[in-house]
């Protein structure tokens, strides 16, 4: 039997409005090719880099909300390889001492805790971006600059769907903080996995691992490690040996292909950047940067569980990104905590199929958060049933209009009244012999049809709860 051993490497585009060590604008994902360059992002003779602090602050940030330690001593270094993407022939990046080190990331499998070692959260700059077409290269420098942090864990995941649930948090994480969008498909989080394959219960590391490319999705990335994992340990079974390369994920066949040889360390002849200072960081900012940190994802959802009484998974999809726990908690105030948990049964319910259904965002929903509140508190009250809820749900989604106004304008009250109610269950009654004759028999699912057949009688505006008691005390009549 073999186990994986798997670690990531995480490269993230901070949100910053200028490139890592120029002036030019790091918005650059609309506008036409080499719009946003200058000598110093092209690598031209004579520029010379000037530190972006807001992207400091950022990496910063992302290391103590990740629980690394942040050293009073960071340095920048030369990553030199010949790539057509590297205007300089070298990267700017952090070698031996990054910005932050030596911290983790906890992921939950089954209701279990992973603990995720994080080895280095450390800053660079992004590279140009190729684009090929038949024989031909293009290339874009509008990219080339702008702050990327990396992110690389120890290989401590043992499965694709770890990996997976670890890019997850981090990406939830990233959005909690502002610092990112993490948008896999924009390029803005790209990741590659270190795949390998060791006898199970072994607890040393295996010589070789294969570095897998081209993940832009969370799909991509279970699917391609999947495979990974498959054939280096059909390799095995086989009495083979895994060669050290990188592959890349060819999604369109389903399978991972070798592009080259796996560089180390030692291949890139890293040395510290002269051109520009170490980082010497003042504890009294690190900490005022630590006390500005957001609540996380973890710390709301253990919140939300306690102060609402929510459930595990219900506590989960609320809290997974910023947004969504932001809309249920301002709902809530408006509606009173008394009704916490069915307005997280209609956040993640109605209000999430719709969002689905249409493609929209949270923060583009016309539905905002007190009128659900009002609605929520409609259905509770008894004003109107949860079908008819969900009705004007949708009418309150299409046109952004309140609840108590589409009821008003539709007559969609409840009839809770037992003497309004009466002259329907007894017309339903004497049109459906048949389900009466199969109540009396013992037949559950009869009542339930003539429930139903009420309900359509009367719109769907009957109190269904007073229907099924009236039915009951008729029919033993």
């Amino acid at each position: 039997m073999y186990e994986p051993v798997i670690g990531m490497e995480v490269h993230i585009q901070l949100l910053t409005a200028s490139k890592m060590f120029c002036g030019c604008s790091a918005d650059y994902a609309s506008d036409k090719p080499n719009t946003h360059t200058c000598p110093v992002c092209l690598g031209l003779p004579g520029a010379l880099p000037v530190i972006n602090g807001r992207a400091v602050e950022l990496a910063l940030m992302t290391g103590l909300a990740l629980h690394c330690h942040v050293p009073e001593f960071s340095k920048w270094d030369r990553k030199n390889y010949p790539y057509p993407d590297l205007p300089k022939g070298y990267q700017i990046s952090q070698y031996d001492l990054p910005l932050s080190r030596d911290g983790y990331l906890d992921i939950y499998v089954a209701g279990q805790r992973r603990r995720i070692g994080i080895r280095r959260a450390h800053l660079e700059e992004d590279v140009a971006k190729l684009t090929h077409s038949g024989s031909v290269s293009l290339i874009d420098f509008n990219r080339s600059g702008v702050p990327l942090l990396e992110v690389v864990t120890e290989p401590d995941l043992r499965s694709a769907e770890e990996a997976r649930l670890f890019l997850a948090k981090l990406r939830s994480i990233l959005r909690y903080l502002g610092v990112s969008t993490g948008n896999l498909e924009e390029g803005a989080m790209r990741c590659e996995a270190n795949v390998s394959v060791r006898e199970a219960g072994s607890s040393l590391l295996p010589q070789a691992h294969v570095e897998v490319k081209n993940l832009n999705s969370f799909r991509a990335v279970r699917q391609a490690l999947d495979y990974e994992i498959a054939r280096q340990t059909a390799v095995l079974e086989q009495r083979g040996t895994v060669e050290q390369v990188t592959m890349g994920w060819d999604e369109a066949h389903g399978v991972t292909v070798v592009q080259r040889s796996k560089e180390e360390a030692h291949d890139y002849r890293y040395f510290p950047e002269p051109d520009l200072p170490p980082l010497r960081l003042d504890r009294q900012w690190v900490e005022a940067i630590r006390a500005q940190l957001p609540e996380l994802p973890d710390e709301r959802r253990q919140r939300l569980m306690a102060q609402y009484g929510l459930s595990e998974y219900d506590a989960d999809l609320l809290t997974e990104e910023r947004s969504v726990a932001d809309y249920y908690e301002a709902a809530v105030t408006a509606a009173g905590d008394e009704l916490a948990k069915p307005l997280a049964n209609w956040v993640t319910g109605p209000l999430f199929a719709l969002l689905k259904a249409s493609g929209a965002g949270l923060e583009n929903a016309p539905v905002q958060p007190a009128a659900l509140a009002e609605l929520v508190r409609l259905v509770e009250r008894g004003d109107v049933n949860s079908t008819t809820g969900r009705q004007i749900l949708e009418t309150m989604f299409s046109t952004g209009r309140q609840p108590s106004e589409i009821v008003a304008e539709q007559g969609l009250r409840q009839i809770s009244d037992s003497a309004a109610l009466e002259g329907a269950i007894r017309q339903v009654i004497e049109a459906n012999p048949r389900a009466v004759q199969d109540y009396a028999s013992g037949k559950a699912q009869a009542l339930k049809f003539l429930v139903g057949q009420v309900m359509r009688v009367t719109r769907g505006q009957a109190n269904p709860k007073l229907v099924e008691e009236l039915l009951v005390r008729l029919l033993a009549r």
